[in-house]
């Protein structure tokens, strides 16, 4: 499923635009303008008008490729920029409450499914609080997981710094706001036998990034 969400005609503002574009490119280099415009709801112009503008202000690059086509790609700038956005996406808090606690909820649902029962969260930041809340029948979370947090609990779950002391696990969901692309990259790159289950409204693309920002 693709992280690029589609955007209500008439209620698209600059930086959902501009965020929507970002992850559209990072997630398909190949993606085309007609495709930007349809995924995000808005203008074939608009789309236009918009890529044009985040060349400009270098937050991607374009290249030539075959049959006349072109393939677009975040700089360094534009994955900065792409995580600042996120941010003040999520900050919007109704909207946040509301999305967290589905894709929450679906997420434990997801490992019910896939018959993994204890599960700990990777980040303690509002998302964690919500998805402390959720629930799906079989499916225990056992743990906040934060090698950077000073508390020791976060509403009934206890906080630890390593995934190791949280004990057995089946898999991970990842709640950290701080900007949670990297925190994934890390995760399946020094863990890769531990599976992450990611809410979509992170916007984070489930391929390693790593190479692309050395």
């Amino acid at each position: 499923m693709s992280n690029a969400e589609r955007i209500p005609v008439g209620k698209a503002d600059d930086a959902e635009i501009t965020l929507g574009i970002l992850n559209a490119i990072h997630e398909n280099e190949r993606i085309t303008q007609r495709t930007v415009a349809h995924d995000l709801g808005i203008a074939l112009g608009l789309a236009n008008s918009y890529l044009k503008r985040c060349v400009k202000k270098g937050l991607i690059k374009v290249r030539q490729a075959p049959a006349n086509r072109y393939a677009y790609y975040l700089t360094p700038q534009g994955f900065s920029e792409k995580s600042r956005l996120t941010a003040e996406y999520l900050s919007d808090s109704f909207r946040f409450f509301r999305d967290a606690r589905s894709q929450c909820t679906e997420a434990l649902k997801e490992a019910g499914r896939s018959g993994w029962t204890r599960i700990a969260l990777f980040g303690a930041s509002e998302l964690a609080e919500v998805a402390s809340l959720c629930e799906a029948p079989g499916v225990e979370i056992v743990a906040v997981v934060d090698p950077h947090c000073a508390q020791s609990s976060l509403a009934p779950l206890r906080i630890v710094r390593t995934i190791d002391d949280a004990g057995e696990l089946d898999a991970l969901i990842l709640t950290t706001l701080a900007n949670p692309q990297a925190a994934y990259d890390v995760l399946i790159k020094e863990h890769p036998n531990i599976r992450v289950i990611v809410p979509g409204l992170l916007r984070v693309s489930e391929r390693s990034t790593a190479g692309e920002l050395a």
